[in-house]
């Protein structure tokens, strides 16, 4: 095996590595809020988002291939970066998940590539119109997120404004199991991508293939990952999200997850964008729209503050440790 075989090996492997802990950092963005109105028992939220996960994966592979292009110049990446980032992304989802954080995966691995790809080479291998679109939508997403929670709990209020509450909840309990699937199919069309796209970058760099293309053993890899993580689920994050923004019921978990649904899917399928979003910050925006919209009071705007510093750290964080890993990679390999 050559050593280019080898290093594309590692690449897979920590990409895989990575998609896995996104499964089990990220389940509760699907899951929380049908687990905290018990809409869903956890184990049965679990399994439903593992599948739908997985087949959420096949869907597309538009922002694959947008990680894959718009972030830096494939022609100056090496395996050596791709590794960098990926530990500077996993290394981050780590610690936020130890903690109970809703840090952002989709932010955590572009700033690694980031971090990586300029230490390597420099600003200019920066892609510069890709980045700034790609930073555009993580940050007009949880807004847009927050506005739609905001719309569609307005209206659902309206429209059941003459029901009693406990019929209200039991009809919108089994809505829920609906609005939930349809949020863990979306969730794992955005986010495997991700690991699709770094995979075929790495593939295109090291000289396998020449288009961007996603193969379809990347897809069927990714889409794994991302299941078994799944299955792992991620406890913490559940609890802040489902319980500490703001007290949800039936109706509020069904307006956030339909909100959330929208978004990420537009940014995944929709003609021209196929943009890679946080699936996290969009959950938490429309929570908190769908939360405002009960009234303002009702969102914990205290802990909305503390997700928004750990957001704000993610991007520079993991590049610091990206660039750091990069040449610790490259000092390491220099001695060998």
């Amino acid at each position: 095996m050559s050593s280019l075989h080898i290093a594309l090996f590692v690449v897979v492997l920590f990409a895989l590595a990575f998609d896995f802990i996104n499964g089990f950092h990220d389940t509760a963005n699907a899951i929380a809020t049908s687990v905290s109105t018990r809409a869903l028992t956890p184990r049965t939220a679990i399994i439903m988002a593992a599948v739908l996960n997985f087949i959420g994966a096949m869907y597309s592979t538009g922002v694959a291939k947008t990680i894959a292009k718009d972030i830096v110049d494939a022609n100056s990446v090496t395996s050596e970066v791709m590794v960098a980032a990926l530990i500077g992304a996993i290394f981050w989802n780590l610690l936020t998940w130890y903690f109970g954080i809703p840090s952002s995966s989709s932010h955590a691995i572009i700033g690694g590539i980031l971090g990586a790809g300029i230490a390597a080479a420099g600003l200019g291998i920066v892609q510069g119109a890709g980045i700034k679109k790609i930073i555009l939508a993580l940050l007009c997403s949880p807004l847009v997120g927050m506005g739609l929670g905001y719309l569609i709990m307005t209206i659902l209020f309206y429209l059941f404004r003459n029901k009693a509450p406990m019929k209200t909840n039991s009809i919108f309990r089994r809505l829920q199991m609906v609005s939930a699937a349809l949020l863990a199919f979306n969730h794992g069309s955005n986010d495997a991508q991700k690991s699709m796209g770094i995979i075929t970058l790495a593939l295109v760099a090291v000289g396998v293939q020449s288009t961007m293309d996603v193969p379809l053993w990347v897809k069927l890899l990714c889409g794994l990952a991302i299941a078994c993580g799944t299955a792992v689920g991620g406890w913490r994050i559940i609890h802040t999200l489902g319980a500490k923004i703001f007290k949800i019921e039936p109706i509020n978990g069904f307006a956030a997850d339909l909100s959330s649904s929208i978004v990420i899917w537009v940014a995944t399928a929709f003609p021209g964008l196929h943009l890679p979003v946080s699936t996290t910050h969009v959950v938490s925006g429309s929570i908190m729209g769908v939360g405002a919209a009960k009234r303002i009071s009702a969102v914990r705007w205290g802990v909305a503050q503390q997700m928004l510093t750990a957001w704000c750290l993610t991007i520079p964080s993991t590049a610091i440790v990206a660039a750091l890993s990069y040449h610790l990679i490259t000092l390491v390999e220099r001695i060998l």
